[in-house]
């Protein structure tokens, strides 16, 4: 967990960095933008194979391959990433996409607000998806409110919604591995 909060510790910084950097007339190189897509995806730049980072008018497309399966970022200028895709590898049995943008269907869901209650109402898997998505941004429960979590069975994802500051947080989670794949700040 440790290990977690101190990645997530470093990509603030770095994507702090980087917006300073842009901010101030310096450009960022395809190499940060590329650190930057290998930090969220959790991969070593030794495992990363097949690496392409195409430029846009205002962003970059990432993409590369790990043994755990194919990656693709949408990364905007300034360092922040605006969409992301990952594809399970051959060696899994099901292959599943997953997109910043795609809606998910809730199936099941339930919600706590931190003021109104100061017990959470959540079944055991839900509390694992939300605390990986809490230690992925170093934070706890008792740090945000308005804390939802749903299940979407055909894709066996969870989505978690809090707020913090007035500012809503949305992640999705693999439901197998409790592994965050998505986390967007509104």
């Amino acid at each position: 967990m440790m290990v977690k909060r101190n990645s997530l510790i470093f990509l603030t910084a770095f994507g702090l960095l980087l917006t300073g950097c842009s901010k101030s007339g310096l450009e960022i190189t395809k190499d940060d933008i590329l650190e930057v897509a290998r930090d969220d995806a959790n991969a070593t730049k030794k495992e990363c194979e097949n690496v392409s980072i195409k430029e846009q008018k205002s962003s970059y497309i990432v993409s590369f391959t790990t043994n755990g399966g194919s990656y693709e970022y949408k990364i905007g200028k300034d360092g922040i990433i605006k969409e992301r895709s990952f594809k399970r590898g051959a060696k899994e049995e099901t292959t599943e996409t997953e997109k910043v943008e795609e809606p998910v269907k809730k199936e099941k869901s339930t919600t706590t607000k931190k003021k109104e209650s100061s017990s959470t109402s959540f079944d055991e898997s839900s509390n694992q998806a939300i605390n990986a998505v809490l230690a992925n941004s170093g934070l706890e429960q008792d740090d945000v409110t308005n804390i939802t979590c749903s299940l979407d069975e055909a894709s066996q994802q969870y989505t978690i919604t809090f707020v913090l500051n007035d500012v809503t947080t949305t992640a999705t989670v693999d439901a197998n591995s409790f592994t965050v794949l998505s986390t967007i700040v509104e």
